[in-house]
């Protein structure tokens, strides 16, 4: 009799950890395809001349560049998202996907299409590795959380700063800081991602937290790319 609490506790447990790697499987097949829609309409947006010129040469690319924001800081936003269905959370998500693949459209207009499936491969392992790392570590990677954010504040504050020095110095030391805090955001996630799952929640909200969760590393990995493309890609 004394062994049936200690083997309710292992199957509690096992059906936890079921629940978790599903998770995680969806937070990563959504993702997925996320990246896939972005290759897909960055792709073809620049095999069109017509839409290259509209979307980087006239006021339409402005609009296009600053939808995305707006959709992650508003229509993403967690307020929102608790009254959306999950259905709508997910549509939201691959709208921004495409709208991010027509803002990214110009790398196949700057880099060689051999760079970009290089440093889109470096991308995935190293992506790979670090989510690893960040599902199996014992460390509590929380306490990089405000260094992470500081990086994150001063890449956006040397970016803006570079526009008007146009500076390479510099342009390169930011492409290097954004390669660290992506690479260690990635991992942060991950951990995250797992210390907030909970079994007891509805399968619904489970879809929108496994949405939500597939944008922050989303963004982790559009981020890493284009900051590896600025160091290791091959310019037309």
């Amino acid at each position: 009799m004394s062994n049936h609490p200690q083997a309710s506790r292992s199957e509690s447990l096992s059906q936890y950890d079921v629940g978790l790697r599903l998770h995680f499987a969806r937070v990563y097949k959504i993702m997925s395809i996320g990246l896939f829609i972005t290759a897909l309409a960055s792709f073809f947006t620049s095999t069109s001349p017509q839409m290259m010129q509209a979307i980087h040469g006239t006021w339409l690319g402005l609009i296009v560049s600053l939808a995305p924001l707006g959709i992650v800081f508003f229509g993403l936003s967690p307020q929102n998202v608790r009254k959306m269905n999950p259905g709508t959370v997910q549509a939201i998500f691959y709208g921004f996907s495409g709208l991010l693949g027509l803002s990214l459209s110009y790398i196949f207009a700057v880099y060689t299409g051999i760079s970009i499936l290089r440093v889109f491969f470096i991308t995935a392992i190293t992506f790979g590795a670090m989510s690893i790392w960040g599902y199996t570590t014992k460390r509590d990677l929380s306490k990089m959380g405000s260094f992470l954010f500081m990086g994150l504040i001063g890449i956006i504050i040397a970016s803006i700063v570079n526009i008007f020095m146009q500076s390479p110095a510099m342009m390169y030391f930011i492409s290097g800081a954004g390669v660290i805090v992506f690479t260690l955001l990635i991992a942060f996630d991950t951990q995250n991602i797992k210390e907030t799952y909970n079994e007891g929640d509805s399968a619904g909200d489970q879809t929108k937290l496994a949405t939500m969760s597939a944008l922050s590393m989303y963004l982790n990995v559009i981020n890493l790319f284009q900051f590896l493309l600025m160091f290791l890609g091959n310019r037309e």
